[in-house]
């Protein structure tokens, strides 16, 4: 029987626990976005972030490409960060970022002054944000995993312009623009890791 040298055992467990820490990094990430779906919490938000940071980080050290168990868990929950965890992260951002007061209306888009025929009136905008915010980091998720990372510019040329005639006022555009980076962001991060583990 060949008793393999210390660091040789090291050399072959290292890979696994790399992928096996990152992948318990990932699932922490969802636990906390879980967490803040019902109620915000600002500081799960920050630990999600870092979470997912960190599991990126470690997903870029290995050479070779995960077991392929680790491939299909590392996807599944990667999918499931990106999609569930992009609002969070967007509504975060929003709230540092926007320096004027925006008032959320009652079907989930923010009220903004609109002058129709000379009279100041208000309306809401930009309804339907968190659904068409699943299915883009859905869609743009799916789409890097399946190696078509060009199909992000057609979803968002076609968000572009399904949102169009919504955009005349500044704070409408302010949230487009910031929200739309920060879910993209979110789920090309969370692509990555599948990405890494499948390279």
């Amino acid at each position: 029987m060949t008793v393999l040298p210390l660091p040789s055992i090291f050399a072959e467990i290292a890979p696994f626990a790399i992928w096996g820490v990152t992948l318990i990094l990932t699932i922490a990430s969802v636990c906390c976005i879980v967490a803040t779906l019902r109620s915000p919490r600002r500081p799960l938000v920050y630990v999600a972030v870092a979470l997912l940071a960190l599991a990126f980080v470690l997903a870029a050290i290995p050479q070779h490409p995960a077991p392929l168990v680790y491939r299909l868990l590392i996807g599944i929950v990667a999918l499931t960060l990106s999609v569930l965890g992009g609002g969070p992260a967007a509504q975060l951002v929003l709230a540092l970022a926007t320096r004027s007061t925006t008032v959320p209306g009652s079907h989930g888009g923010i009220v903004v002054h609109d002058r129709v025929s000379g009279v100041e009136a208000t309306r809401e905008v930009l309804r339907g944000g968190t659904t068409i915010g699943y299915l883009e980091r859905f869609a743009t998720t799916g789409a890097i995993m399946a190696g078509f990372p060009e199909a992000l510019g057609v979803l968002i040329a076609i968000k572009g312009v399904g949102r169009f005639t919504e955009l005349e006022a500044a704070e409408a555009r302010e949230r487009f623009i910031i929200g739309t980076l920060v879910s993209i962001v979110w789920a090309c991060v969370c692509a990555g890791l599948f990405r890494f583990a499948a390279s």
